[in-house]
């Protein structure tokens, strides 16, 4: 198997950088590269693809992941090669992805890149949003898309304690968008049908089933269905937020009577407020947003 690995060694704040070595022993005949700067990654993935290799390891946290399918696609949104596996080593803070593959650990992970298979291909989706310096763009997702207090929260994650741990800087940001958050109004349209406008806590629109560090925001979407399964919190005031957590973050989460459920292959968002989003855990932009499901383009090591 001719098998190379994208390793973002800043992953973790510095953590998958160390621990690299004692992976890569675990590894014959493997070609090594390393990330060196944003969107690096994406770069790599491209050329890696058009050299005919078998399986690529993606090495680092959900970005690494993120951006090494962003280089899976050719222009017409087909695999560059249909016939290479990608493998995730989830090293990073959140582990969102690893979560939605079924990945159990780092050394579940393992196993799954040494293993030859066959795995059956996955879904991304496109995603065309506005960038926060104005311009349109578009690029793709493996598994989460969110606005409301995800998008806020995603945001604020670029903060002080960012370059000690990715952990720190997520949970104060939590806190900060807790405290601060107003709902926003938005309004939905599913394979063409436009929803009444509501006012909402968190609409999140998912491949894979988890975000923001294990919460259950997409629990009965399938990876390989060509559907999104869209999420909706209506808005909630503060008291009942912190109260009902347990049930958000939780598999029962539809059980909850401001949280709507629906499914569908595309999808436009729009809302007369300021709306961010995040796309895989990152805060690139905000609304308006367009997406579209790309049914079973990925061959991905899952459980």
């Amino acid at each position: 198997m001719k098998l190379a690995a994208i390793v973002n060694p800043h992953s973790a704040a510095g953590r998958t950088g160390k621990l690299w070595p004692e992976i890569a022993h675990q590894f014959d005949h493997m070609d090594v590269h390393f990330t060196q700067g944003p969107n690096h990654a994406t770069q790599l993935a491209r050329q890696l693809l058009a050299q005919g290799y078998d399986r690529i390891l993606a090495v680092g946290g959900d970005g690494t992941a993120h951006e090494v399918i962003n280089g899976w696609l050719d222009s017409d949104l087909r695999p560059i090669s249909a016939n290479c596996t990608l493998a995730v080593l989830p090293l990073g803070t959140g582990s969102d992805y690893q979560r939605s593959l079924g990945i159990r650990d780092l050394k579940d992970a393992l196993d799954l890149a040494h293993a030859e298979g066959p795995f059956s291909p996955i879904d991304l989706g496109q995603i065309t949003y506005q960038a926060h310096h104005g311009t349109q763009e578009t690029r793709l997702f493996n598994n989460v898309v969110s606005f409301g207090m995800g998008g806020e929260v995603a945001l604020a994650s670029k903060n002080v304690f960012s370059r000690l741990s990715g952990k720190a800087a997520f949970q104060y940001a939590t806190a900060k968008v807790f405290l601060t958050y107003r709902p926003k109004r938005a309004t939905l349209t599913l394979d063409g049908k436009t929803l009444p406008e509501s006012r909402i806590t968190n609409i999140a629109i998912g491949i894979g089933r988890y975000h923001g560090g294990g919460m259950h925001v997409c629990p009965q979407s399938q990876l390989d269905d060509g559907l999104f399964e869209v999420t909706v919190i209506h808005q909630l005031r503060a008291w009942v937020l912190a109260k009902d957590l347990p049930v958000l973050y939780s598999e029962n989460l539809y059980v909850h009577p401001k949280v709507d459920h629906h499914r569908a292959a595309r999808l436009t968002a729009a809302s007369p407020d300021l709306t961010s989003i995040e796309v895989d855990g990152e805060a690139l932009g905000t609304l308006p947003i367009n997406l579209a499901a790309l049914p079973r383009v990925l061959r991905v090591a899952r459980r």
